[in-house]
């Protein structure tokens, strides 16, 4: 296979031992090896990739191709035992920039083009807590969330259209069409015609299926978006209903076809923000407030416990270099105003982090003098922000917990598996004690972070993976806390996806019909399974079982 690849390739090829260890990895609970890896030189060494694989497919089944672009993936969603394609090496880049859309390749990391849309007062919000990590592709392949989706959505709600591989090796260009259009697409004699023919009767005949099996939260990366094609509802606006299947595309983590061009659309920046910061002893009232502050419209409505809390305190100097501040000093004396507050009252079991954004600061004032009359009821501590350089210190600690259990706490490593679940937050009150008892009842130590608004929350656990029981545990706390979730009709992960992680409990959330339809849809687009099998659909226990890490 290596020989014949390089002949029709003009990336790189690699097969020694140090590279195919590195591939096997991301930010997941697995180990994968695969066969090879190519850095493709551009979208024709996809397409020759593509067209190998199919050519080859019947007389060595095992043949597949997963896309890579930041190895952040936290799900194993780029894991492969065949062919990775690791788009990072050269597919990266600005292709054009014109108003508020940019065009970029799908190895592109998020910072780079974070840096180049905000000397344009422009930001695509969608960014999640690996902003500095992740590329375009990743987020594309799960549907990027994260502290601004409460106000702006997710990468589903920004992307303008795809070019994308599928599996007879060619690429098209994907974006929502008309009524015109979808017919004269469908009456193309190619695979994109068979594809739209296809994904429209089945949407069709199965819609009341679909609009049934839609998640009722805000957040979701489970399973195919098969609600988000072809919107039954009359639009507000009065426009014309449109065929989407970007909507179908997003969030598939490269189980369709290969991204390998999006054009993004960019939001303008608010020129100031604030936090006022809550303080929560207990979590009776956390269903009430976070209803309340909602109804103020802020930018942000997130979270973290007190392990969380705990764990920047502890690693205070690696956070604030973190935050690259050229006043450590001033930095660290912002925080004496928490520190009295926790002598006095105690660690909070969890604290809200409420962000309000404006133009100027008497905008963000009036607003924050709103919430802190509503919620005086309460009698809960409170702290407000003076600007944004403040703010940065609590954000320090949302968005590098992960990162610091990762790199400082020997002999365990972080184990994303109940990583991402998702409720309505009415329910939030008994979820969370619920949830905290199945995790302590197996002697856990975790942290608890995420997006209270949107009602989702990020546990991370530490294990030791060469314990023979993880295994054991994993799966048993997998199924109780999934249980849990489907008991309140929620999610089991809102942003980082199935992957090998969630595939295989992907019948908690879903009834036979819906994933009999994932599955359908699977074929439709890719009948030799060439493309990141084993993630979306067929997953298994044994598979997950099979490839967890068992070392450090």
């Amino acid at each position: 296979m290596e020989a014949e690849l390089k002949s029709i390739l003009k990336g790189v090829i690699l097969t020694d031992e140090k590279s195919l260890l590195k591939y096997s990895r991301d930010a997941s609970l697995f180990e994968v090896k695969p066969s090879l890896v190519v850095l493709p030189k551009d979208s024709q060494d996809i397409r020759e990739v593509i067209r190998y694989v199919s050519a080859n497919k019947e007389k060595n089944s095992s043949l597949s191709v997963s896309v890579r672009a930041g190895g952040s993936c936290m799900s194993g969603g780029s894991l492969n035992e065949s062919i990775v394609l690791d788009v990072s090496a050269n597919m990266s880049g600005i292709v054009s920039f014109e108003g508020n859309h940019i065009t970029v390749l799908p190895g592109t990391p998020y910072r780079d083009i974070e840096k180049e849309t905000l000397k344009r007062g422009l930001i695509l919000p969608c960014f999640p807590a690996s902003k500095n990590l992740c590329a375009i592709g990743g987020m594309i392949g799960n549907n990027a969330a994260g502290e601004k989706t409460l106000s702006h959505g997710k990468m589903e709600d920004f992307i303008e259209s795809l070019n994308v591989i599928l599996s007879d090796g060619n690429e098209y260009e994907f974006r929502a069409l008309s009524g015109g259009e979808l017919s004269k697409k469908e009456g193309q004699d190619d695979l994109e015609g068979q594809i739209y023919r296809q994904m429209h009767k089945l949407i069709e005949d199965n819609k009341e299926l679909i609009d049934r099996s839609k998640p009722k939260v805000s957040k979701n990366s489970a399973g195919y978006y098969l609600w988000n094609v072809y919107p039954g509802h009359a639009l507000e606006s009065g426009e014309e209903r449109k065929f989407d299947l970007t909507k179908l595309l997003v969030g598939s983590q490269g189980t369709l076809g290969i991204v390998t061009e999006a054009t993004l659309r960019l939001i303008p920046v608010k020129k100031q923000s604030k936090l006022f910061v809550i303080f929560l002893k207990n979590l009776e009232p956390l269903s009430e407030l976070v209803n309340v502050i909602l109804t103020l419209k802020p930018e942000t409505l997130e979270s973290y416990d007190d392990a969380t809390l705990k764990l920047g305190m502890r690693f205070f100097p690696e956070m604030l270099k973190t935050m690259k501040t050229k006043h450590f000093f001033k930095m660290a004396m912002s925080f004496i105003p928490e520190g009295l507050i926790m002598l006095s009252s105690g660690i909070p079991k969890l604290m809200l982090l409420v962000e309000f954004v404006g133009d100027n600061s008497q905008e963000i004032d009036s607003k924050m003098d709103g919430l802190e009359k509503i919620i005086s009821r309460f009698n809960l501590r409170t702290h407000r922000t003076k600007d944004q350089d403040e703010s940065e210190k609590y954000w320090a600690i949302r968005r590098e917990s992960f990162n610091l259990l990762r790199k400082h706490v020997k002999g365990k490593r972080t184990a994303p598996f109940v990583d991402d679940v998702v409720i309505e937050p009415k329910f939030l009150p008994e979820f969370l004690p619920k949830m905290r008892k199945i995790l302590d009842d197996y002697n856990l130590y975790y942290t608890i972070a995420g997006h209270a608004g949107n009602g989702n929350f990020h546990i991370i656990p530490l294990m030791d993976v060469s314990d023979p029981s993880t295994e054991k545990i994993i799966l048993e706390v997998s199924n109780k806390v999934y249980d849990l979730v489907a008991q309140y009709g929620g999610s089991i992960t809102g942003e980082h996806n199935d992957g090998i992680v969630r595939t295989p409990f992907l019948s908690k959330m879903y009834n036979p019909e819906i994933l009999g339809l994932f599955s359908q849809t699977k074929r439709i687009f890719d009948p030799k399974n060439i493309f990141n099998p084993g993630k979306k659909v067929n997953g298994s226990i044994d598979y997950l079982k099979k490839h967890l890490i068992k070392t450090l």
